[in-house]
């Protein structure tokens, strides 16, 4: 399954989006234009912007209004991607060369802000302070995980609790609120946004588990990054905590990490139990994510959130 499958009933409001980001960041200052449109032409799944349009379609569907939702989505996460670039002081994303990396550090932050800036201007087109409320908290939220991640890197002593709770704030929330806010600005039920917002926190929360398996375990070119990059850069995620806390190899684990033998790290993480444990914990997201989505009515959209959770569960990149 690929996710181009799922998105195929939807394409040309898919399409609209994609013309409606690209005028967001058009500007008449040439470098910002040049950083913005090298961000948004690396690509990426759009799926933030598509749990917009499949919540709006379980009430009041205008893709004039859930434009403006999508749009400020997918721009705050990109902005976030560019600041996690310089941070990390990555060099590809997604296979191309990064912000930072073709320009420099200083013009890489500008245009994380430009971006984000970009995003809360569009965001005010619709009157609903509630809508206004959800997206700054979640900036806050994400910008709190952010934070939370350079306090952990390289601590080995950051307990389960912690680590899923950095991911709730860097990547879950934001894809709850994609599907809470598209059928927010739908004026869909009250009930509806609520199971929404429950199905988009546990899909996001797998999707990051996924990501920090892969990780180690992903076709280095399908991800557009070396394997085991998070560890490199101390980023310490579930596979690598099992390894460390609870594997029975746990022992000689912590003398690869004492003497910092990286290379030798990721290849017994890839060996490990902890991959399988990492897999059932996403599994059991998903699980909650479908049981959430049970009482709304069957449509092709629930029928597209139940199938892009199952591809969230088997991608491979």
């Amino acid at each position: 399954m690929k996710l181009t499958d799922i998105f195929w009933p939807f394409r040309s409001d898919m399409d609209y989006i994609e013309r409606e980001l690209d005028r967001a960041i058009d500007t008449k200052e040439p470098v910002l234009q040049k950083t913005s449109s090298h961000l948004l032409k690396a690509g990426g799944k759009r799926i933030r912007p598509v749990f917009v349009l499949l919540g709006g379609k379980f009430g009041n569907y205008d893709i004039e209004r859930l434009k403006h939702v999508a749009v400020s989505l997918e721009l705050i996460h990109m902005a976030s991607l560019v600041h996690d670039d310089v941070i990390d002081d990555a060099e590809l994303r997604r296979g191309k060369m990064t912000v930072k990396s073709k320009w420099d550090n200083r013009i890489a932050m500008y245009t994380g802000d430009y971006i984000f800036a970009r995003a809360l201007m569009i965001a005010t087109e619709l009157s609903n302070p509630q809508i206004h409320k959800i997206l700054s908290r979640a900036i806050v939220d994400l910008c709190t995980g952010e934070i939370e991640q350079i306090r952990d890197l390289h601590n080995w002593n950051q307990s389960l609790r912690n680590y899923l709770r950095r991911i709730k704030r860097k990547t879950a929330l934001l894809i709850a609120i994609s599907c809470q806010l598209g059928a927010l600005a739908a004026d869909a039920t009250p009930d509806v946004v609520h199971r929404l917002y429950v199905y988009g926190y546990n899909v996001g929360m797998a999707f990051q588990i996924t990501d920090d398996i892969l990780d180690f375990i992903g076709d280095e070119k399908k991800l557009g990054k070396p394997a085991g990059s998070d560890l490199r850069q101390g980023n310490i995620t579930l596979p690598a905590l099992y390894m460390y806390h609870v594997s029975p190899d746990a022992r000689c684990f912590r003398e690869l990490v004492k003497e910092n033998r990286v290379d030798e790290m990721i290849r017994v993480i890839r060996e490990s139990e902890g991959i399988q444990v990492a897999r059932r914990l996403a599994e059991r997201y998903l699980t909650r994510a479908a049981q959430a989505l049970t009482p709304l009515p069957d449509n092709k959209s629930k029928d597209a959130l139940l199938k892009i959770a199952c591809f969230i569960g088997e991608r491979q990149f």
